[in-house]
């Protein structure tokens, strides 16, 4: 446990920080799943559309610090990919 008055605030950021990344990536991958849904409906509009929210929501995490940019951007580059093969 953190003794010093300095340590227990930095627990306390420390909380406070990984609720709100919790939320961010909770929100980021919903955002995936709506596409993934999407796409196995054979929906391209509401496919196209899942992407765009998603595309946002996951470069937004990424420049947020929840997800390495590589990762973002492969996720991104393959939902892409799936979503332009329906078309």
């Amino acid at each position: 446990m953190a003794n010093t008055k300095s340590a227990k605030k930095a627990t306390r950021v420390i909380e406070r920080r990984t609720a709100v990344n919790k939320a961010r990536r909770s929100r980021m991958r919903t955002s995936w799943r709506m596409v993934e849904e999407a796409i196995a409906a054979g929906d391209a509009g509401k496919a196209a559309e899942a992407l765009r929210a998603a595309e946002s929501e996951t470069m937004r995490a990424v420049t947020k610090g929840v997800v390495h940019k590589n990762l973002g951007s492969r996720k991104v580059s393959r939902l892409t990919k799936r979503v332009a093969a329906l078309s």
